[in-house]
């Protein structure tokens, strides 16, 4: 008997059917977001590296045990300022999706990439607040396992990280990005590009631990240099606290919610 072409997974997983994937990967997740009533998120962008406090505190303990050398000792403690922003991460999170339990109808959810550090801590912090939270975990060579604390349905799972990027936008209403690497340095900057040239709706977008990001990135320098124009430096906002994070997010996000109410 003929195979029918959407069966034959020899086909499917081909270079030639791989527009068919791509169009999956925007078709699947959006029946999916339409079905779970998903309409706004809340994305977290940050460091897969960071661990939690307790982890940290554990593996830094351990090392003291065995007189671990310098350069370990020095990794750890490292470690363990990274583990301040996991936390920092969680308890957001927390207060994110208390709040919007309490607007009722659940108006928007916190999304993460669906990995560890600052994305566990993010869904972690949904789940503990006792709200649903989005995953869109990315297949790597090196395996990125999705942590245990994103809602199940809305656990997503891409091979194109463009596709990836796509979704984090497409339903985002406001963006928070915690210290990371090479891949929350391109995640937020392509969401400012796509604002600044009016590709995506006009967000918040706020960088999470000044201290962080002043050593990082010198926005100043972009203007001084010509490359961005002075309004383009207020697309950033910065915090230091949850609470401070919080304060600026509610502000700017219940307009937005108040209005949805009452059309």
């Amino acid at each position: 008997m003929p195979t029918k072409a959407y069966r034959n997974i020899e086909f499917l997983t081909s270079p030639g059917a791989r527009t068919l994937r791509i169009l999956a990967e925007y078709l699947e997740p959006e029946e999916r977001f339409q079905r779970e009533r998903i309409e706004n998120v809340v994305v977290f962008f940050g460091s897969a590296r960071a661990p939690s406090r307790a982890q940290a505190e554990r593996a830094l303990t351990l090392a003291r045990r065995r007189q671990a050398g310098a350069e370990e000792m020095g990794r750890l403690e490292t470690c363990l300022r990274l583990a301040g922003y996991y936390e920092d991460a969680r308890r957001l999170a927390q207060l994110l999706t208390a709040w919007a339990g309490q607007l009722g109808g659940e108006p928007f959810v916190v999304c993460s990439g669906g990995g560890p550090g600052i994305m566990e801590a993010a869904n972690r912090g949904a789940a503990e607040a006792g709200g649903r939270s989005v995953g869109l975990n990315i297949s790597l060579p090196h395996e990125q396992q999705p942590n245990p604390y994103i809602t199940e349905a809305l656990n997503l799972e891409f091979h194109y990280f463009f596709m990836r990027k796509l979704w984090f936008v497409q339903l985002a209403c406001a963006l928070v990005v915690f210290p990371g690497g090479f891949g929350t340095l391109d995640e937020l900057a392509e969401v400012l590009t796509l604002i600044q040239t009016g590709r995506s709706r006009g967000m918040p977008v706020l960088l999470y631990g000044r201290g962080f990001w002043e050593e990082v990135i010198d926005f100043g320098a972009l203007e001084r240099w010509g490359t961005i124009d002075p309004q383009d430096r207020e697309l950033l906002s910065w915090a230091d606290t949850p609470e401070e994070a919080f304060a600026f997010l509610q502000g700017r996000l219940a307009p937005l919610f108040s209005r949805r109410a009452t059309t």
